[in-house]
C-alpha cells in the first residue's frame, strides 16, 4: 500500500493524505456475504446517549468476517481483494473447493490465486490459520482465539501483528502489538502473517469533515464550557481546570486513571502489561 499526497489548493487538501488504494482488485462486495449494518449513533435500547461524540457518518453495509477459520482441510484461493468501510483493514474474498465463499482479513503480501487452508496439518505459509500448539516459536501470527472455537477477537488491525516467543505445557506466549506479553492456550488458532494496509496508521484526516464522514462528532474541551455544562468550566479567560485532578463532565477521575478490573478472569494470563 502506497499514500497519496495533496497539493494544498484548499485548506482541506493542505495537510490531507489518503490511500492510493492499489491494493484493491473489486470495487463490489459479495452480496451473500454482506448484511445491513445499523448505527446505534452512541445511543441505548431507551435512546438515551450513553457514548458521546457518535452519530451521522456516511451509509455502510457489514461485510461477514470469517474470524474462526473452522473449514479445516478444505483449500481455498483467493478471488479478490476489497476495501471494507467497517475497518481500516482490507479484505480478501476466499473461493473455497466446495463452492463456499467466506472473507477474511487480508495478510499482508498475500495476492490473487494464493492458495490457504486452515487446520493443525496446514503448512507454515503466509494466510493459513492452525492451532497455535504447532506454529513454530517467533512466527508472526493475527487473528488470534482468546477462546478456542470461539474465532479471532486480537490483532485485527491493519499493520498489527503478534510474535510467538515461548510455549510451555498447555500454555502459548506471545507477544503483542501493544508490548503486552500473555499466555493463550494452545488449541486456539491464530493465522500465519501480518494483516495488510501498514501504512493505515500514516493516514491524516486533514479536515473536519472527512471524521464526519466516519461517524465522529466534534469533541469540545471540559475548560472552554460554562460550570454547569462541565467541571473544568469557568474562570476568567483561559483558565486551568482549578482541581487537583482531571474529570470527567460526571466527576470521576479522567485522563489516566486505570479503568480496569483487577478482579478480571484475564488478569493470571498476563505476564507483562503493556507500556
Amino acid at each position: 500500500m502506497a499514500i497519496r499526497l495533496y497539493r494544498a489548493y484548499t485548506p482541506g487538501t493542505r495537510n490531507r493524505t489518503v490511500s492510493t488504494f492499489s491494493e484493491i482488485t473489486s470495487s463490489s462486495p459479495e452480496k451473500s456475504l454482506i448484511i445491513s449494518k445499523h448505527h446505534k449513533k452512541g445511543r441505548n435500547n431507551q435512546g438515551r446517549i450513553t457514548s458521546r461524540h457518535r452519530g451521522g457518518g456516511h451509509k455502510k453495509q457489514y461485510r461477514i468476517i470469517d474470524f474462526k477459520r473452522n473449514k479445516v482441510g478444505v483449500k481455498a484461493v483467493v478471488a479478490s481483494i476489497q476495501y471494507d468501510p467497517n475497518r481500516n483493514a482490507r479484505i480478501a474474498l476466499l473461493h473455497y473447493g466446495d463452492g463456499q465463499k467466506s472473507y477474511i482479513l487480508h495478510p499482508r503480501s498475500l495476492n490473487l490465486g494464493a492458495k490457504v487452508i486452515s487446520g493443525p496439518d496446514a503448512p507454515i505459509e503466509l494466510g493459513n490459520a492452525l492451532p497455535l500448539a504447532v506454529i513454530p516459536l517467533g512466527t508472526a501470527v493475527h487473528n488470534i482465539e482468546l477462546t478456542p472455537k470461539k474465532g479471532g477477537q486480537i490483532v485485527r488491525a491493519a499493520g498489527t501483528y503478534a510474535q510467538i516467543v515461548a510455549r510451555d505445557g498447555n500454555f502459548v506466549t506471545l507477544k503483542l502489538p501493544s508490548s503486552e506479553v500473555r499466555i493463550i492456550r494452545k488449541e486456539c488458532y491464530a493465522t500465519i502473517g501480518q494483516i495488510g494496509n501498514i501504512d493505515s496508521s500514516n493516514i491524516t484526516i486533514g479536515k473536519a469533515g472527512r471524521n464526519r464522514w466516519l461517524g465522529k462528532k466534534p469533541k469540545v474541551r471540559g475548560v472552554v464550557m460554562n460550570p454547569v455544562d462541565h467541571p473544568h468550566g469557568g474562570g476568567e479567560g483561559r483558565s486551568p481546570i482549578g482541581k487537583t485532578h482531571p474529570v470527567t463532565p460526571w466527576g470521576k477521575p479522567a485522563l489516566g486513571i486505570k479503568t480496569r478490573n483487577p478482579k478480571k478472569y484475564s488478569n493470571n494470563y498476563i505476564l507483562r502489561r503493556r507500556k
